[in-house]
This record gives C-alpha cells, structure tokens and sequence, in this order.
C-alpha cells in the first residue's frame, strides 16, 4: 500500500508539471496572435508590420493603426504611466514620440538619457501597457520647439548646413546616432520589443536642399540595426520633394479632402494611405490667441479617415508642456515666440483632463477594437488645488547676480550667444546674454535688426528703452561722462521649421551703432538660467523686498504644500515678462500680452512643505505668486 501511495503521488507531481508546460505554450501561441505587445516575455518575431496593396498586416494580420503623439520630454515622469493608461482607455493602439536631439546631447560631448530623458524606459512602459510604438528620432524632428530639435552648438560652426550632407553635420548626426541608435534596436518588434516602424527625418520637403540627404539618413538607421518598416512624413502639397526610395510614404493634415488623397496616390500609386500626423488642433504664439479645433470638426475628420480604411496617427493626443525655454518659433509672416503650454488643444488637455474630443474619440474608436473586448477603464482623474498666494519676501538685482552667471567674457565685437566660449566652449543655447560697454555721449542708437529676439536698454544700469524685430532705434539721454551701456538680450526661441534653420543665431548678431559708429570693447555675461545657476543664487546677497525694486530682478517666494501635493496653475497678474523657477526646475516663461494667463505646475514638482518661487521678472512685478485649481490659455479663436 505505501508503495501504491508513493507511485499515486509522483504520477500527480507529472501531471502537474505536464499541465504547467502545456498552459506555458498557450500562453505564448496566445501571445504570438494578439494585438498588442507583451513586453513581460521578451520573443524574437520574423514578420513586422508590412504595407499591402490595401492594408497594414502585423504578423502576417490585418491591422490599423489607431496612433497618438505624446511626447515624453514634455510630460513629467511621474505621469507618463498616467497618460498613456489614458491614451490606452481612449482605444489607440500605437504610442508616437519624436526624439529630440537637442536635449539628449546640449553638448558635443555630453549625452543625457536619464530620468526625464529616459527613452528606454518609456518605450518600454508603453509596451509593458499594450501600445505599440512608432520612434521618430529625427536627427530633425520639427515638433515646434527650440531649432526643431537641433542643437544649438551646430551652428558655431560658420559654414554649417544642417539637414544637408554637409560633412560637419552628417559627423555629428553620426556621433548621435551611435548613442541613441543602439539603444532602441533592442526594442524593435522583430526582437521582441514594442517599435513597429519608424520615422525618416520629418517634413524634409519644407526644406528640401539636398537630394542625397534622406538616403543618406535612412541609410544611417538601417546599418545601425534598424530593420522595422520606414515612413517618411509629408505636408499633402509637396510630397514628391521628400520622398525616399523603399520607404512609405505619408501625409499631414487637418482637413481630408478628395485632392489630399489623390496627391498621395499620384507618388505612391496602388498602395495604402496613412495620416502620420492629423493635427487635433494648433500651437499658440505670444500675442496671439488661442486656437482651438471644434471637437465635432475634429472627430469628423477622423472618421472619414477611418472610413476610407486609412491608418491615423493623432497629432498631439496629449501635448503637455514646453518646460523650460524649449519653446520654438515662426517667421512666417513676421517672427513670433511660441508660449509655454503645449495643450495644443488635443484630446487629452495639458495636465492631462478628458476633453470632449477625448470622449467623442473614445467612442468611435471603439467600433474599430479588432479584438472585440470592451476598451479599459478611464483612469481617474488627479486632484487639483489652489494653493494660497506666494508672498515674495526677498529681492536680488540683476547686477548683483551677474557674478554667480558664466563670464565674464571679454570681446572686441560683439559675438552672438552660439559663439560664446561659455558650456564648455560648447556656445549658449538658451536664456539670456548681458552685453556691456562704455559710451561718452548721448545720441541716436540703432540696433541694425541686429538683436535677437528682444533686448532691454540700460544707461548705467536705468533703463532706456526697447529693442525688438520692428523697433530698430532708442534715444540714448545726453551725457559727456563715461557711461555704461548694458543691452539685455533673450532668445525667445529659434524657428523650427522652414528653410532659414542656419540662420538662427540669437544675441547679438552683429553690430550697434551709436551716432552711425560701431560699439566695440563689451563684456559679456551668459544667463542660460540653467537649475546650477538658479542653485547658486542661494550665496547671492539677498534683500528684504523694498517698496520700490529694482528691475530686472529675481523674486524669492514660498509655497507650502500638504503631504501630498497636487497640480495647480500659476498665475501673475500685475507682472509683466519673465520666468517661474519652482525649486529650482524652471517651469517656463509668462507674458501679459498672452494669451496664456497661467502656468501648469505638475504636483511632482512640488515637496511636502515649504518649496521655493523664484520670478525672474524684466520690467513690472506685483510682488505676490497665485496658485489656481483651473487652467487659463486665455481668448481662444477657431482654427480656420
């Protein structure tokens, strides 16, 4: 009997293990058909996404892209999972960021892919949720910000042509590509990963100067390992000026129209559409309004796309913010700064509330769920709060923190913020730049259009006057004496797109002229108000706030926030210009001409306690910091 009794047990122990092994291989013959990744069990597959005559297939399946854009550099890390466990519930299945180079390397030879900047872990946090992705890693990306995401130090070289086979620039896409490209490869579909395709550069019909260049871009992701499937991207109107050999082909637009379909198949006949970017609404500028897409325009739009059996990538679902002095610009018709939110008027807002474009999506992109299951729940929505006012309590001149900013920095001529040997002779990339010299008379002063973007005037540190694209000329006062001239200049943002990207260098590009003579002899100091920078200021001589300050100046405030800080929205009326630095991270520029009234601040910048305002205010202040539970973008008008 105990011999029966011990055979009895081994033959349960194999069954056991036998039924182990078989639910193993279901589970995996399961995960070769579904639809989504499953980043927990890494497999190699041999077939990607491919483009038919009439369809995507995945895997040899039919299948649509239902895409979004959702940059991760422009969404705190704390809520990446937050926003795309929303774009998931929203019923899209493909993840799309753009890979700017500008932030990954400020410097020739200083990369950065960590914690905000870690592009790893957010690919692999959309394939951990079910998103498959489409990588854009440029080296141009457009994306509205700062150079389109080249870096500035480019263009210390004279004779740079960037987007070009210029051999200053293809070394440095090179040098780039060796770090960054090495890093996505393993995230591939074919070895397991969640990245479906990938973008050739962007729009490069907008510039358009070198018929070598593309080749030579897609040649340089295919021998770094990149073997999913190529899409170049194209405003409907230009599609032939970009276009590479054995890659897909696709289109930008907001409207669909019978003329945009035909433009695509007369350069790539018999084959699928895709929409790489619809544009769920617009970016805004300072002085202007906000624009806004009526969310029945928008899903109307959408649905033709879907109807005629397109794929559709939303750009933005979800746009977030222009942290910091990321922000780009247009020149097109005259030059204007973009503002600091990039709500973009997308389905998801800027601190990442449901919008009716998002319920109106949700539910037409459930009648396209392939795998006939409800779509995941909405996630809750986080708190906000209006925290009380911050009172600013202390103040400190711009002239007495110019010995804690980098220089300073002797010239003859005056040299523009790239060319400065400032960052490890890697030039200035953002912020602002103090130049100074001596005068012995008064008289007429005329920038020559030679100031970028905007400066403020002072005679022995009493301000004077304004300097900007349309005002050319000041009136300097009287005087035999020596004075000092200081000419405050700020990069409000370097264009994006167009064809003029080699001529974004900011400060001052060339001469000032006072009474028709060339100013010489300056001392220069780089304000880039880097967190280092703003760090410092702490040793600086601090004073109690005085009943008339002097401006430009920093503001030194408190917050105090409960155990666990929410969002909120920072408001300063009766301030006219500057930057909010909130523990020393800066949040971004604010403006009176608007239209954007407030600024997002993501509860993750904010500690338990006591936290830090610092204002750098130009020109007005009114000495105490709002904090709002609501956003205000300000007017808004229709996209026409």
């Amino acid at each position: 009997m105990a011999v029966l009794r011990i055979r009895n047990v081994h033959k349960r122990k194999y069954a056991l293990i036998c039924l182990c092994i078989v639910c193993l291989i279901i589970y995996k013959c399961l995960g070769l058909f579904s639809s989504t990744p499953l980043m927990g069990w890494k497999r190699s597959r041999k077939v990607g996404l491919s483009a038919n005559l009439s369809q995507f297939t995945l895997e040899g399946e039919p299948f649509r892209i239902l895409g979004g854009s959702v940059h991760y550099f422009r969404v705190p890390r704390a809520y990446w999972r937050d926003r795309l466990m929303k774009m998931k519930a929203c019923g899209i299945n493909t993840l799309t960021t753009c890979v700017p180079w500008s932030l990954h390397q400020p410097e020739k030879g200083a990369f950065n892919f960590h914690t905000q900047l870690d592009l790893e872990a957010y690919i692999s946090l959309a394939g951990e949720l079910g998103l498959w992705v489409i990588l854009c890693p440029g080296p141009y990306i457009s994306a509205d910000i700062d150079l389109g995401g080249l870096p500035s130090w480019l263009l210390r070289d004279g004779s740079m042509r960037v987007r070009t086979t210029h051999p200053g620039f293809t070394q440095a896409v090179n040098t780039y590509f060796d770090k960054l490209i090495p890093k996505m490869v393993p995230l591939q579909f074919k070895k397991g990963g969640p990245i479906i395709a990938v973008q050739v550069e962007n729009e490069y019909e907008s510039f358009a100067k070198d018929q070598g260049y593309m080749l030579l871009i897609k040649e340089a992701l295919q021998s770094r390992g990149i073997n999913e499937l190529l899409f170049t991207s194209h405003d409907t109107n230009t599609l032939k000026s970009g276009s590479v050999d054995g890659v897909i082909q696709s289109v930008k637009l907001q409207k669909l129209n019978q003329r945009n379909i035909q433009e695509l198949n007369a350069v790539q006949p018999n084959s699928l559409s895709m929409v790489m970017e619809y544009w769920t609404g617009w970016y805004d500028a300072w002085g202007d309004l906000h624009h806004v897409l009526p969310p029945e325009d928008m899903v109307s739009t959408v649905r033709k796309i879907l109807r005629r059996g397109m794929s559709v990538n939303l750009y933005m679902f979800h746009g977030g913010s222009n942290f910091g002095f990321m922000t780009g610009a247009v020149s097109d018709p005259s030059y204007r700064a973009l503002v600091s939110s990039y709500d973009y008027d997308a389905p998801l807002s800027e601190a990442g509330e449901y919008t009716a474009k998002y319920h109106l999506l949700r539910d037409l992109f459930s009648r396209y769920n392939t795998r006939g299951d409800s779509l995941p729940d909405m996630p809750t929505l986080r708190y906000r709060e209006a925290y009380e006012p911050a009172i600013m309590y202390q103040h400190l001149s711009l002239w007495d923190a110019l010995s804690f900013a980098e220089g300073p920095f002797k010239s003859s001529k005056p040299i523009n913020m790239e060319n400065l040997p400032a960052n490890n002779a890697n030039g200035q990339s953002y912020g602002y730049t103090l130049y100074e010299t001596t005068i012995n008379s008064g008289g007429l002063l005329q920038s020559g259009d030679n100031v970028r973007d905007r400066a403020l005037v002072f005679v022995d540190r009493r301000y004077i006057g304004l300097f900007k694209h349309q005002n050319l000329e000041l009136a300097v006062p009287d005087g035999k004496e020596k004075r000092t001239l200081s000419v405050l200049v700020e990069n409000c943002g370097r264009v994006h797109h167009g064809r003029d990207l080699d001529k974004q260098h900011k400060g001052l590009v060339g001469d000032i002229l006072l009474n028709q003579i060339p100013l010489r002899d300056f001392t220069i100091y780089s304000l880039d108000m880097k967190p280092s920078f703003i760090d410092s200021l702490f040793q600086a001589p601090w004073k109690s706030l005085p009943e008339n300050p002097s401006f430009p100046g920093f503001f030194l405030g408190r917050l105090f926030a409960y155990s666990y800080p929410s969002d909120t929205f920072v408001k300063l009326p009766g301030w006219d210009k500057g930057v909010v630095f909130i523990n020393g991270l800066n949040l971004g520029r604010y403006w009176s001409i608007g239209p954007q009234q407030a600024l997002y601040l993501p509860g993750p910048f904010l500690n338990s306690g006591i936290n830090q305002v610092i204002v750098f205010e130009e020109q007005e202040g009114d000495y105490k910091v709002h904090f709002e539970d609501s956003p205000d973008l300000g007017m808004a008008a229709e996209i026409q």
